[in-house]
Parts: structure tokens; sequence; C-alpha cells
């Protein structure tokens, strides 16, 4: 079970708790994690997470096959799940990277804000 997640915090269920992810959002809430997540930044699951803070310190015109690379390499071990694309945008001092998946049969588009 995955909680469910908007704008960057959990999503309440309306009687003082956290709500569910269910289907579809599960697998979002459980991609945008770790996607997000720092790799390594787990003692217990050091494979967990990705590198995608490492964009910061790379050339903009690598963003985008960087972005796909590190998404690949994070989501790695969630099955019938494929990226397909990666694409980074700035905005003012923001990262946001977008990762295409496609998901039994189905493609899918998840964008995140990346941390500095």
């Amino acid at each position: 079970m995955a909680l469910l997640m908007k704008q960057g915090d959990y999503a309440a269920d309306g009687n003082g708790g956290v709500a569910a992810a269910q289907g579809g959002d599960e697998l979002i809430c459980e991609v945008l994690f770790r996607l997000t997540a720092r790799r390594g930044s787990f003692p217990f699951l050091p494979g967990l997470g990705s590198r995608m803070g490492r964009l910061r310190r790379e050339k903009p015109s690598a963003w985008d096959s960087l972005a796909r690379q590190f998404a690949v390499e994070a989501l790695a071990d969630m099955a019938g799940l494929t990226v397909t694309g990666a694409s980074v945008r700035r905005e003012d001092e923001a990262l946001w990277v977008t990762v295409e998946l496609l998901w039994q049969g189905t493609g899918l588009s998840v964008t995140a804000q990346l941390e500095g």
C-alpha cells in the first residue's frame, strides 16, 4: 500500500488520517517517490531512489539523456514498467523532470520538482 501524495505532501483521507493510493495512483506515488528520493539515503536499501539531484552539476544540454538514464536506474525493479523518455526544464531556480512511462500498454507521464 502506498500513501497518496498531492503537490509534494500526503493527502488527507477526511478522517484525520492519510489517504491510501490504489491502482494506477499507487503506481504513480511509488514512481514519484523513487524519482525524488536521493539514491543511497536509505542505509538498508542503498539501491532505492534516484540520482536526479546530480542533474544540477551537469551541463543543461545533457539533462534529458541523464534524466532518462537516472529514471531507468531508479525504476528498474518495478515489474511491467518501462521508461520511454525524460525531459528536464528549468523554471526560475527550480528543475522539473518529466518521465514518460509505459505500464501495461498504457502511456503515463509523471512530473516532479527536483530539490536543490
